[in-house]
């Protein structure tokens, strides 16, 4: 056995399973699709629970491609900063199913989870619906019963038929910028795509935008928000030295970095910052500032120091994760590296990047990998451990070869990746893993 394959010293082990794990594979077995648009379900079991959704605190809405879990993680920041309790609602989880539900602040627990499951099995009485389905309505029940401020809702794919959108007023809706991805059910087109993330859209509701830099996706937002005489508002956000600053019509703030690395993470804390001013509620600047500096999410550019995987590099390597996939997720990901390979961004010395890859099938390789890979020193390829539909390393290898990195290999898996790479590449070196949040979520859990 060499050194490149021995695996990691005591390997954490897999969460414990709860009393929710068989009530959750129940329920994936009620639809045969994993994923089937549709509202017509959602309704159904609505009403059969007299309706949660008509009972919440005010909500604001958010869909976008890229950057909607960090908007909703800067929203949860700045208003638990401000004193608010505040229900969320995010998808998919990287470990455990209850990342999806926090009540109050707080992760929903296990025992709560698994009653309402319980409860939304039985009112919806083996009736079709999907897996997605039926845990949102779980946790519009959860929501309505528990008293809070505001509840930020993250669309799961698309907007106009994903089975958040189910609330008639929402306080805000919310886009983050958009991208190819799901082409499959969304279109082939930006200006399909963006029709479709504008479904979230209500009349008269307050519509936040994020910069569009396709024309044609910014086109199909105007269009929806003009129709519907949704108001879009006007903010900016602008990079300085030392940080930014964000100006709207309510307010003037210059701000320090936020504490999510990466400058696009400033647009979406912008997007955030510009919901804030359309809540029944207040939150003041310095609350802005305290979200900005405690603000937490993992898997997108996530530094890791701690755990078996990190505590494995020798003395001045860095360990990164991100769970981007889409060509967006790319372009940020190289903007990152040159940032890097500056001294810049999140990163001490400019470091020789070493990435290790896994990506589903259902993406476009070309797209997420190509941005990176003149950044990329070498980079080592894994499937995505219990994943049927990932790529195989093999396959990924020849995405590598395609985009132009020389120095790549297959490994069975990321200790392995990186154990090789310790061996046999010169140090200290940054290494990135990245290409799903399938990918991100084992390798948290491997982590601990």
């Amino acid at each position: 056995m060499t050194d490149a394959s021995l695996p990691l010293a005591n390997p954490p082990a897999r969460p414990a399973a709860t009393r929710s794990d068989p009530v959750l594979d129940r329920l994936k077995g009620l639809h045969p699709k994993v994923i089937d648009l549709s509202l017509d379900r959602v309704y159904r079991l609505l009403a059969a629970l007299d309706h949660p959704e008509r009972k919440l605190p005010p909500v604001i809405h958010v869909a976008g491609t890229n950057g909607k879990g960090s908007t909703v993680a800067f929203l949860r920041a700045m208003l638990e900063a401000a004193g608010h309790r505040v229900h969320v609602y995010t998808s998919p989880h990287l470990v455990r199913f209850h990342e999806r539900i926090r009540l109050a602040g707080r992760l929903i627990d296990d025992d709560h989870l698994a009653a309402l499951l319980e409860e939304c099995e039985i009112a919806n009485a083996g009736n079709p619906i999907t897996f997605f389905e039926v845990t949102t309505v779980a946790a519009f029940l959860a929501f309505s019963r528990e008293p809070a401020d505001v509840v930020l809702l993250e669309t799961g794919l698309g907007g106009r038929l994903d089975a958040t959108n189910v609330v008639a007023k929402p306080a805000v809706t919310a886009i983050t910028r958009i991208s190819y991805d799901h082409r499959q059910f969304l279109g082939d087109s930006l200006l399909e795509i963006g029709s479709e993330k504008a479904g979230i859209f209500k009349p008269g509701v307050p519509v936040v935008l994020a910069p569009q830099p396709e024309a044609d996706a910014l086109r199909a937002l105007k269009l929806r928000a003009n129709a519907i005489a949704a108001p879009i508002q006007s903010w900016t956000v602008q990079e300085r030295p030392d940080g930014f600053r964000f100006e709207s019509a309510k307010r003037q703030l210059d701000l320090p970095m936020p504490g999510l690395a990466g400058v696009h993470q400033i647009t979406n804390a912008g997007v955030a910052i510009a919901c804030l001013d359309h809540l029944p509620l207040a939150v003041d600047d310095e609350a802005v500032r305290k979200g900005l500096a405690t603000v937490e999410w993992p898997a997108r550019l996530q530094r890791l120091t701690r755990g078996p995987l990190a505590e494995s590099l020798p003395p001045g390597w860095e360990l990164w994760l991100d769970g981007g996939h889409n060509d967006s997720a790319g372009e940020v990901l190289a903007r990152q590296a040159v940032d890097w390979s500056r001294g810049q961004a999140g990163g001490g010395a400019a470091l020789p990047l070493f990435v290790i890859y896994g990506m589903l099938s259902s993406k476009d390789p070309f797209e997420f990998l190509g941005p990176l890979a003149p950044f990329t020193h070498c980079l080592r390829a894994v499937p995505i451990p219990g994943e049927e539909a990932s790529f195989t390393a093999e396959e990924s290898c020849e995405t590598a070869k395609l985009c132009g990195i020389r120095d790549h290999a297959a490994a069975d898996g990321v200790d392995s990746a990186l154990a090789d790479l310790v061996a046999n590449r010169p140090g200290p070196a940054r290494v990135l893993i990245c290409g799903s949040l399938y990918l991100a979520g084992t390798v948290l859990a491997e982590n601990g």
